[in-house]
């Protein structure tokens, strides 16, 4: 795979500061496919000048302009679609067809949503007798995870671009090849020099340099709710805005009028989609008792058809992770219908797909964040006991309900405390905010309401 030895910064690849580097890893057979510098400090540092620089004359550009430039944004992402496919399946080791539909499909509608978003969004407004204006924030540290590479920049980019910011990126060390490709597009769009720039390293020192940077403006971050404390934790000592997209466990309710099978059948397909490296997986499927038997039956079937379907993890550490996360399921008590421990390949860092009935509420995979195959099968005795189940952990970022009739499905999840619920299977929406409750995270990303957070209010009185 093709992999630039130096940072975008200022519009040009520059060399990095340091000679450390870090190996990109195929975990489908555990090749080393190519290597990015390792980003310092200074790096970071120049970046962020860079940022500064740029930001006057970036904010100042018309919004149509800016539009234009992220409608060439998408346009170079439809012509190198295959290509952004391929790099992410080699370094994630997603199945190329799903790398194709979703890694390199969605950050194209996203991009468009912001291309559009860009022309037609109000930044000026009359209020009384008051003009109020929405300005960009300034310079934007992004911070961007593994498990949709592409996905998670545009998310972040798009928007800060269309707002009139400018962005430091640093993308997760698994997935650089991704980002370096997307800084490719950038320039090739005709993003000007020093609107967006590319650091590669290590979270706890290139991300760190970045969330800490006195002349970052907001940090955009998507990764585990620990790492999102301490870098909230880090902003508010400055007064630095943040967005955090943080961890989930959500719930899958299937109330007892809805069509079982469907639910089920689509409930294990969201878990196994992407390896379960998803934080708005639906990992927690809850069935009423008299439904009970029936659901973990047709799960167990479903899950083993998933046997060769999907890719691998990420890498060996959450390979041992998930499978860490399915002994413990087994140490508690649950009751192991698919799958299990045992890696189903000689080769890669695979995990079976796995499926646990017998789960109660208060055990650890019913509670925290597994990011692989894992599905945990609960019972429910009425809908206020569903309720409490759906809503007992300290994530709120997803989740499900399925009924016979819409407005008894709503009618449930709009006491679920969690910021997106689809009702009986409904389709992703680019334009809809995504973000959490509680520990799930601050702020929303796509659509108008993920433009918003990069905007900042001033109002003139007359």
């Amino acid at each position: 795979m093709k992999a630039h030895d130096g940072m975008y910064i200022d519009g040009a690849w520059r060399p990095a500061v340091g000679t450390d580097t870090i190996e990109v890893v195929n975990p489908v057979d555990e090749q080393v496919i190519g290597r990015v510098p390792a980003g310092t400090a200074e790096d970071v540092d120049a970046a962020v000048r860079a940022a500064r620089a740029a930001f006057p004359g970036w904010a100042a550009t018309p919004p149509a302009e800016r539009a234009a430039r992220l409608a060439a944004l998408r346009d170079i992402l439809v012509a190198r679609k295959d290509e952004i496919a391929e790099t992410v399946t080699a370094e994630l080791g997603s199945p190329l067809p799903f790398s194709q539909a979703v890694h390199a499909g969605v950050p194209i509608a996203v991009a468009g949503s912001y291309a559009e978003l860009a022309a037609t969004y109000a930044f000026e407004e009359k209020v009384g007798n008051s003009t109020v204006y929405q300005e960009p924030v300034g310079v934007v540290g992004a911070i961007t995870p593994w498990n949709y590479p592409l996905h998670q920049i545009v998310a972040k980019v798009a928007p800060a671009l269309a707002a009139g910011c400018t962005v430091v990126l640093k993308p997760a060390e698994d997935t650089p090849l991704t980002a370096q490709l997307f800084a490719e597009v950038a320039a090739e769009a005709g993003i000007p020099a020093g609107v967006f720039n590319l650091v590669t390293g290590l979270g706890p020192v290139a991300g760190q340099a970045l969330a800490e940077h006195p002349d970052v403006d907001l940090v955009s971050f998507t990764g585990s709710t620990a790492v999102g404390k301490r870098i909230g934790a880090t902003a508010g000592g400055a007064v630095k805005r943040v967005a955090l997209e943080l961890g989930g466990k959500s719930a899958n309710v299937i109330l007892p009028s809805a069509d079982l099978a469907k639910a089920v059948g689509v409930g294990v397909a969201n878990v196994m989609s992407n390896s379960g490296q998803t934080c708005s997986a639906w990992t927690r499927m809850l069935v009423h008792t008299a439904q009970y038997d029936e659901a973990v039956e047709l799960a167990a079937a479903a899950a083993e058809k998933y046997g060769d379907r999907i890719g691998p993890v990420v890498n060996a550490k959450q390979q041992a992770r998930v499978r860490s996360y399915i002994d413990k399921g087994v140490t508690e008590g649950a009751r192991l219908v698919a799958g299990g421990p045992e890696s189903p390949r000689e080769q890669g860092y695979f995990v079976s797909p796995t499926v646990f009935a017998d789960v109660t509420p208060e055990m650890t995979i019913a509670q925290e964040e597994i990011f692989g195959p894992v599905l945990s099968i609960i019972r429910y005795e009425d809908e206020a006991d569903a309720l409490r189940i759906a809503n007992g952990t300290v994530y709120g970022l997803a989740g499900a309900v399925w009924a016979g009739g819409e407005a008894e499905a709503v009618a449930f999840a709009r006491r679920l405390d969690t910021g997106q619920v689809d009702i009986n299977g409904g389709r992703f929406n680019p334009l809809a905010p995504f973000g959490g409750y509680k520990q799930s995270g601050v702020g929303r990303e796509l659509g108008s309401h993920g433009l918003s957070e990069y905007l900042q209010t001033k109002s003139l009185q007359f």
